[in-house]
C-alpha cells in the first residue's frame, strides 16, 4: 500500500470530529484508505442496490445496525442518511463515530451543509501527489511518462496499460456518472465538450468558444463545466487581482486534477508524444499546479492558488497566498534554463514589493539555480516548496 499523505489528516479530524466525509473523484484511493484507517469499523457499500435501498426505505432501522457508527461507502447514493447520523451524533460525545465517502462532491456538500455543519471534517482525496509515488519509489524520473500516465491509484497498484485504463475510465465513470446527473441524450456532444475542456487545460476558458464549437449554449457550458469541478475532474484557478483591481485579467483558468485523464482526451496515445505536441507546456503546467493542489487538500487546507495577468500579457503562473505573503511561481517545461524565464517574476515582485526569497521558476529541467535572487528548482523537486 502506497502511504497517503492525507492519512494522518483524517486520523487527526477522526479526533475532533463526529463524522470525517471524505470526497474525490472515483478511483482515488478513499475507499480503500478508509478501510485501512478504520479496520474496526464495519464497512457499508451503498453502491450495492440491496443496501441501497435499505438505507433510503428505513434509515433509522438501518443504522440501529451499526450503533458504534460505521465506514459508509458513496453516500451521496443516499444522502437521507445524513439527517438521522446528525441526530445520532448530536446525543454522543466520542468522535470519530461515522466515516462517509463520495465521489459526487456537490451532493455531498448540499446534504452536509443542511445536516452535519459544524459536526463533520471534510478532506478531499485526489489521485497520488508525485512526493507520494517518490517516497514509495514507484515514481517516474521521465517527466512525459509522468504526465502521460497521471496519478490514479489502479495504475500503479495493478499491471494496466494507461491508455486502456484510462479509456475504461472514461467511458464507465464519466460518461456514466456525468450524463446521469446532467441527463445527457447525445452523448458525442458531451464527449466532444471532455475533448475540448481538455484542450483547455492550463488556458483561459473562453466558454463562449467551447459552446459554439459544441453546439450548446453559454450557460450549458456553465453547467456542465460545474459538474466537472464538482465531480473532482477539473477545477477553475482563479486570477488574483486585489490591489491590482485596474488592468487585470479576471477570468479563469482551467486544469484537470489528472494530466493523464487530460492527455487521453486530447487524444495523446503514448508518452512518446507528448515531447513534440503542442500542449506539452500547458499539460506540464496542468500537472505543476495540480501538485500544489493535492498538496493543500491533503493537509485539509482551504485553497490558496491563483494566478495572476495583466493586459499586456504579463503573467505569473501560480501565486500562492502563503501567511509570509505572496509567493510567485512562473511554470516552464523547457529542460535548459533561460534567465529570460525570470523577467515576469521579477517585473510582479518589482510591482507587489514581494521578498526576493520568495518566488520560485519550476522547470523541466533536473538542476538547481538562482537568478535575481528566484529560486530555480527542478520539477521532481516541487515538494520543497511550501504552500
Amino acid at each position: 500500500m502506497i502511504k497517503r499523505e492525507a492519512e494522518k489528516t483524517i486520523l487527526e479530524m477522526a479526533e475532533q470530529f463526529k463524522v470525517v466525509s471524505v470526497t474525490g473523484p472515483r478511483q482515488s484511493g478513499k475507499t480503500y484508505l478508509v478501510r485501512a484507517l478504520f479496520p474496526e469499523k464495519p464497512y457499508i457499500n451503498l453502491e450495492e442496490p440491496d443496501t441501497r435501498l435499505f438505507a433510503i426505505e428505513d434509515p433509522r432501522r438501518f443504522l440501529q445496525k451499526y450503533p458504534d457508527g460505521a465506514v459508509i461507502d458513496e453516500i451521496q447514493h443516499a444522502p437521507e442518511l445524513l439527517s438521522y447520523i446528525q441526530s445520532i451524533v448530536d446525543v454522543r460525545r466520542d468522535t470519530g463515530i461515522y466515516i462517509i465517502t463520495g465521489s459526487q462532491h456537490f451532493t455531498m456538500l448540499e446534504a452536509i451543509s443542511q445536516s452535519l455543519a459544524g459536526r463533520v471534517g471534510i478532506i478531499h482525496l485526489l489521485p497520488f501527489s508525485y512526493m507520494e509515488l517518490h517516497k514509495a519509489k514507484v515514481s517516474s524520473d521521465n517527466l512525459e511518462q509522468t504526465i502521460f500516465k497521471g496519478a490514479y491509484p489502479p495504475l500503479y497498484d495493478q499491471p494496466l496499460v494507461p491508455e486502456k485504463w484510462l479509456n475504461s475510465y472514461i467511458s464507465t465513470y464519466l460518461e456514466r456518472d456525468v450524463r446521469k446527473i446532467l441527463n445527457i441524450k447525445n452523448l458525442s456532444i458531451f464527449q466532444k465538450f471532455l475533448s475540448l475542456c481538455a484542450g483547455y487545460s492550463g488556458q483561459m476558458i473562453n466558454y463562449s468558444r467551447i459552446g459554439a464549437d459544441c453546439g450548446i449554449d453559454h450557460n450549458t457550458v456553465h453547467s456542465w463545466m460545474d459538474i466537472l469541478e464538482e465531480s473532482f475532474l477539473i477545477f477553475r484557478l482563479k486570477p488574483y487581482y486585489k490591489n491590482f483591481r485596474k488592468r487585470i485579467v479576471k477570468m479563469p483558468k482551467l486544469y484537470f486534477y489528472d494530466t493523464g485523464l487530460a492527455s487521453r482526451l486530447i487524444g495523446i496515445e503514448n508518452s512518446g508524444q507528448i515531447s513534440t505536441h503542442p500542449s506539452r507546456g500547458f499539460l506540464f503546467e496542468n500537472w505543476i499546479i495540480s501538485e500544489f493542489m493535492k498538496s493543500r487538500y491533503n493537509r485539509g487546507k482551504d485553497i490558496n492558488l491563483y494566478f495572476w495577468r495583466n493586459n499586456t500579457g504579463i503573467e505569473i503562473d501560480l501565486i500562492i497566498d502563503h501567511p509570509d505573503g505572496f509567493i510567485p511561481v512562473e511554470i516552464k517545461s523547457g529542460s535548459t534554463f533561460s534567465r529570460s524565464w525570470a523577467d515576469s517574476v521579477i517585473h510582479w515582485k518589482e510591482m507587489a514589493g514581494n521578498s526576493p526569497k520568495n518566488s520560485f521558476i519550476i522547470y523541466g529541467g533536473n538542476e538547481f539555480h538562482t537568478i535575481n535572487d528566484i529560486n530555480i528548482v527542478p520539477w521532481q523537486n516541487i515538494g520543497n516548496i511550501e504552500t
